[in-house]
């Protein structure tokens, strides 16, 4: 899926409206410049290796790939750095490549897990743990093993200042990097006093109306894939057993589909576009 920003729909004769549209835009462009580089990266790659004309026909691939199989653009170009390239002379980029069906999402009530879009899952999966811990406020990360840290994916009820603050967290220095590493629920009762926060996040935190925080991370295979942290307007004391319970097999179930995920739409949208850039006709495309 090509991410774009729309501004239709933002027409009005309000100030304010102008103003959180220029607002959002800026938040959008600033988006973009994160991921610029990586994006860069991958068309240089595919420009080589599939002797392309030149940038503007890798981006065409890329977006090729990633509209016919709903993945996102970062996310497939991530693949493409990281990954090993194919054979020169093969016709598929992973020959050999056994497809496993898709874990169970039930703890979501998502009865078909295998047509289940990404976006979806992330967004049942906050609105799951915002239920069970009784609260509006919340937000799910994904991991990224070679940067070492959580990107911010989606979010509800949080300020804008905490989305631009927190869109990327490193491995020290806030309660869901604790969560990943540790690969277990982590409990902050009160933002004000827990040490687990650098001044900064605590600040920031504090001032888009957390005074407490859950994390739960989505486990993998001995690995930390993502995490869903909820957040509260109060200090809170522990959850019960139940929730904790609950918590922990959802981020079990998601963490499993997402690896599932990975494994399996994200390959199938590389070999879709492998195919698609060993035809003549796409090394002439241009993004639309």
């Amino acid at each position: 899926m090509t991410e774009t920003f729309k501004a239709d729909g933002w027409e009005t004769g309000d100030p304010g409206d102008e103003l959180a549209r220029l607002r959002d835009q800026v938040r959008h462009l600033q988006a973009q410049a994160r991921h610029r580089p990586l994006i860069a990266e991958a068309q240089g790659i595919l420009k080589e290796r599939y002797r392309l004309a030149d940038a503007e026909a890798a981006f065409a691939l890329l977006q090729l790939a990633s509209q016919r199989f709903n993945v996102r653009l970062r996310t497939l170009a991530a693949a493409v750095v990281r990954l090993e390239r194919p054979g020169d002379r093969s016709d598929t980029w992973f020959p050999g490549r056994v497809k496993h069906p898709a874990p169970a999402l039930d703890s979501l009530a998502i009865d078909d897990a295998s047509h289940a879009h990404r976006g979806a899952v992330l967004s049942a999966v906050l609105s799951q743990t915002m239920a069970v811990t009784t609260t509006h406020m919340g937000n799910v990360q994904i991991g990224d093993h070679t940067a070492g840290g959580l990107w911010l994916e989606k979010h509800e009820g949080l300020s804008d200042d905490f989305v631009d603050f927190f869109h990327f967290v490193g491995e020290d220095g806030t309660a869901c990097a604790q969560a990943a590493k540790d690969l277990a629920q982590v409990t902050v009762r009160d933002v004000a006093t827990d040490p687990v926060f650098t001044e900064d996040a605590r600040r920031t935190i504090l001032q888009a109306g957390s005074r407490a925080a859950h994390s739960v991370p989505l486990v993998s295979g001995g690995r930390c894939v993502g995490m869903v942290s909820a957040h509260f307007e109060q200090p809170i004391q522990d959850l019960h057993a139940a929730q904790l319970k609950a918590l922990e097999h959802t981020g079990r179930q998601v963490g499993r589909w997402l690896t599932w995920y990975d494994r399996t739409v994200v390959l199938d949208a590389l070999e879709h576009l492998h195919a698609a850039g060993r035809h003549p006709e796409v090394r002439r495309a241009r993004r639309r």
